[in-house]
């Protein structure tokens, strides 16, 4: 059933794109009440305009917290207009009727994200916006509810194509929107008050289509704000297997300080290096698997120089993430038009993981961290150049599919294996990977992300030239790698904190 709109009740905070909404108002004769700044903007037009506290006898008071908490307000927007008892209480207590409520909220995350003063965050929570809007959501079967400026043009077209009215299907979908808007709010507000325990609800927040999903057959979205992590600069539209890449990308390249490039293949780490100069780094990141390196994901802790370009510029890859990149760098990246270029804002991501299993719903808090303890329980103590590989490619293994082995000399990935269903194999297909680029063994260390359950691992890597051990430990065997490193001189560092991931 359609109803015409008689009259509207508009609070705003922001007035950007509301005029022709007011002008269209106006022209099909409706009443308009609203309050503060937006009162004035539709007074500064000429509009008539009766202000809220016409109807409430009271003024905005306690700052502007209380305005609109009213009966002569709510009532307008609750009151069923096929009820006659309602009617009655309506004329009985000269509450006008409010056929249109136009409402957004006060910018809760805009202020949180500008600053950490906890009185300024606190005044913007708002509390007689998301009441309006649930009150008229919820009455839906009367109300027509504008909840956010990207409703404005689609109301004025609908009101201008229908005759000044609303039809009911078309004010229960903004209804919808409305408590979608007011969800997502109040989950923003529950986060700041609950940052160690923060909810997610998948299918809230801010939307973008993807093309597909993990498959070209499959239809996928993301939630979320890309905008916060990152600037895209030049490039096709992201892909899901892009953002999958993305995230692992930034989840390891926020663990170093050093300047540090490397280079992900579906999640997995295939080339990392640090050094000292951006362009050493790629060179020695793409050294360690220049075959898996095709098509992948970079990523830089560092700006990207001229030099880096030029050198990055040789192969195809489908995203480069740093957090700055030169002029002359751009200028030669962007010369393949699909080639995705991003500006690294923010290495901050979800504190929590959730994971769909069964009919339900894992969560668990991130794997941060590199050891619980350094116990040195070979033979001999690493030296000091074993140490600092001992540390890289414990971080590195962390970020490669279970199971998994890092090899790694003079801070560079020389070998991994990873996803594999036995250790032992993980670690055959690291020194496969090593010997296939031309590398020596002879000095490495090796990293493994969960206990070795024989000693044959350790025998293996140490054959292969490999001196120096890191391991979780906790087997009921772990003698036997320790005995095997103490009848052998090698170094075995302990850390107690495994590094699984699926």
């Amino acid at each position: 059933m359609n109803k015409k709109i008689s009259s509207a009740l508009i609070s705003v905070f922001y007035k950007d794109g509301l005029e022709p909404v007011v002008r269209q108002l106006q022209a099909q004769g409706a009443t308009i009440y609203s309050t503060g700044g937006t009162q004035k903007f539709i007074e500064d037009l000429g509009i008539e305009v009766i202000p809220v506290e016409a109807l409430t006898s009271y003024p905005s008071i306690l700052g502007g917290r209380v305005k609109t908490l009213h009966p002569s307000v709510f009532g307008g927007i609750l009151g069923k207009r096929n009820d006659a008892k309602h009617v009655e209480e309506m004329q009985q207590y000269n509450i006008p009727i409010l056929d249109l409520v136009i409402v957004d909220l006060y910018p809760f995350e805009e202020t949180l994200a500008t600053t950490n003063e906890e009185a300024l965050i606190i005044e913007k929570i708002d509390i007689g916006g998301p009441s309006m809007i649930r009150a008229a959501a919820k009455n839906f079967s009367d109300v027509t509810v504008i909840a956010s400026k990207d409703d404005y043009q689609p109301l004025v077209d609908l009101l201008q194509q229908q005759a000044g009215s609303i039809s009911l299907e078309q004010r229960k979908a903004f209804a919808a929107k409305a408590f979608q808007v007011v969800a997502n709010y109040d989950i923003a507000i529950n986060n700041y008050f609950n940052a160690a325990t923060p909810l997610t609800v998948i299918g809230a927040g801010q939307q973008t289509p993807l093309r597909y999903g993990e498959n070209p057959h499959q239809k996928a979205v993301f939630f979320g704000n890309l905008a916060e992590s990152f600037n895209q600069l030049h490039g096709k539209e992201i892909s899901y297997n892009n953002l999958v890449d993305i995230d692992a990308a930034i989840e390891l390249i926020k663990e170093f300080e050093e300047t540090t490039f490397a280079i992900i293949k579906h999640t997995n780490v295939c080339g990392i290096a640090q050094r000292e100069e951006v362009i050493d780094a790629w060179n020695y990141a793409l050294a360690g698997d220049p075959e898996s390196a095709f098509g992948g994901v970079l990523v830089c802790n560092k700006e990207v120089d001229a030099a880096t370009a030029e050198a990055i510029n040789e192969i195809f890859f489908e995203v480069l993430l740093a957090p700055s990149f030169s002029e002359n760098a751009l200028e030669k990246l962007k010369t393949k038009k699909n080639r995705i270029l991003l500006q690294l804002k923010s290495t901050t991501t979800t504190p929590v993981i959730y994971k769909n299993v069964v009919n339900g719903t894992l969560q668990q808090g991130k794997d941060e961290g590199n050891f619980a303890t350094w116990n040195e329980a070979g033979e001999r103590q690493a030296t000091e150049a074993e140490k600092q590989d001992l540390l890289f490619a414990n971080i590195v293994c962390k970020h490669l599919k279970s199971n998994a082995i890092a090899l790694v000399k003079n801070g560079q990935l020389i070998g991994k294996g990873c996803g594999q269903t036995s250790r032992i194999d993980a670690l055959r297909q690291a020194i496969e990977k090593a010997k296939q680029f031309n590398f020596d063994l002879a000095g490495a260390v090796m990293a493994s992300d969960a206990f070795f359950p024989f000693n044959d691992c350790v025998k293996m890597g140490h054959e292969a030239g490999i001196t120096a051990f890191i391991q979780p430990g906790g087997s009921i065997r772990d003698k036997d790698s320790i005995e095997y490193c103490k009848e052998n001189n090698l170094a075995m560092v302990i850390t107690g904190m495994r590094h699984f991931r699926h």
